[in-house]
């Protein structure tokens, strides 16, 4: 009894050696002066995230910002794409050692927003959109993404002969929604072949967090973000004057019951229970006077579901029920449905490979899952041609609360730049120990 509890121990001693000895190359998996160069690059992460942040532009408009990205990687030796999806710009670094392709993603679009806060880096920009003038604002990040991104790129390229692989570095324009008519973002990116030239075996992507603390990452496996589609719904009525509506059929009318039912689509007919569903009408227009029934009335909107089969079974819903409301009212409805992004997915193998190497970047108790979010990226767009991890960085002030944090695509959107180094840390561990999982 006493050899078999012995040879039990033996075993047990040796498997644990053989676990720290794995633990150990993983946590030494960079180079000895991957510390130092991370250091020297995190102030240029502030400024660059600054002047980004003082002179944003809107998707597919992103002139200047490819121009600035695309000139610092020409200046620190790499070959640069420019113009990829319109504005984007593509580099490639090919490391010194064999591995796998790695590809990391940051996209550099700002939104149609107002700033409203006393930054001395805060944004004045004004331009027209939608016929309207508006302020551009970074209101979501992507300043900060791109930073990160640039400084990886840096980081990496000081290291480049002990890079494993290759990687290549995706800065994507028009990420919240190419202008009307015009091409652009992820699809346009994987359209113009950014991921076959070199073929690519995995893709990570970022997103700054405003209500994950600082020093935090947090991710989901399977489905993490919503899909995001866009409506458009037209009802059509007949005009008449205000004081007599029996001799018309007044669509606004009609389009109130319509947006009532619905919510009681998402409240009454969806199984929540398996994932949630959201529906959003954004904007309602119709008529030009006080006194006149107008003959039309048009909404526009967005869904957001992380189910694929939810998404299929909620357009059809909306149609069936906004065309019996409609005709309830003696109207007609048309009803335009477009997928802007598909749920973002993550693949659960690759997730269970990689978050060690997160924990490695940011420390074991600053690594964790969380819900699925109604958020929606573009970047699912990639994870539907190759495995790919998305994963959120905090962002908010540490001893803040979530529900004192600031809000993505608002004025007053504001960010924590304190934790932009462990953004480089986490892309720089993944290349590193990604490869290694591949020998």
């Amino acid at each position: 009894m006493k050899n078999v509890s012995l040879a039990f121990l033996l075993v047990v001693t040796s498997l644990t050696a053989v676990a720290q000895k794995k633990q150990t190359t993983a946590a030494s998996s960079t180079p000895a002066n991957y510390a130092a160069l991370v250091a020297e690059v995190t102030p240029q992460l502030t400024t660059w995230r600054r002047h980004f942040h003082e002179h944003p532009e809107l998707s597919n408009r992103e002139f200047n910002t490819g121009k600035y990205i695309a000139n610092y990687m020409r200046s620190i030796g790499y070959e640069v794409k420019e113009n990829v999806a319109n504005t984007g710009v593509v580099a490639v670094l090919k490391g010194g050692k064999p591995g796998p392709v790695v590809a990391l993603r940051a996209d550099i679009d700002a939104l149609p927003v107002t700033e409203r806060n006393s930054l001395p880096f805060a944004s004045k920009v004004v331009t027209e959109y939608n016929g309207q003038k508006v302020g551009v604002m970074h209101a979501c990040g992507h300043d900060a993404h791109t930073s990160i991104l640039m400084g990886t790129a840096t980081v990496l390229k000081k290291m480049q002969a002990d890079v494993p692989g290759t990687v290549v570095f995706l800065f994507q324009p028009a990420e919240e929604g190419s202008p009307e008519g015009e091409e652009g973002g992820a699809q346009l990116m994987i359209k113009q072949g950014v991921l076959e030239n070199p073929k690519v075996d995995v893709v990570f992507g970022m997103h700054i967090k405003t209500e994950v603390p600082v020093g935090e990452i947090q991710y989901k496996p399977q489905g993490f973000m919503a899909s995001s589609d866009w409506i458009k719904i037209v009802v059509n009525g007949k005009g008449a004057h205000g004081s007599k509506p029996w001799t018309g059929v007044d669509p606004i009318a009609a389009s109130a019951q319509i947006i009532q039912g619905l919510q009681n689509i998402v409240s009454r007919q969806m199984e929540l229970t398996k994932a949630p569903v959201v529906i959003t009408i954004g904007a309602i227009h119709s008529g030009v006077r006080n006194n006149i029934i107008p003959e039309s009335c048009e909404m526009i909107g967005t869904l957001r579901t992380l189910d694929p089969a939810m998404q299929k079974e909620l357009h059809e819903r909306i149609k069936n029920t906004v065309s019996h409301i409609a005709a309830s009212a003696g109207a007609t409805a048309d009803v335009t449905i477009s997928t802007k992004t598909l749920v973002t997915y993550n693949d659960p193998a690759l997730v269970k490979l990689t978050v060690p190497f997160l924990e490695t970047a940011a420390g074991k108790g600053n690594v964790k899952e969380r819900d699925w979010d109604t958020g929606a990226e573009d970047f699912s767009f990639f994870g539907e041609k190759t495995p790919a991890f998305f994963f959120y960085l905090g962002a908010m002030p540490k001893g803040m609360k979530p529900s004192e944090a600031s809000l993505h695509h608002t004025p007053e959107f504001f960010i924590d730049e304190s934790g932009f180094d462990l953004g480089v840390k986490a892309f720089c561990q993944l290349v590193f120990d990604y490869a290694g999982t591949k020998k």
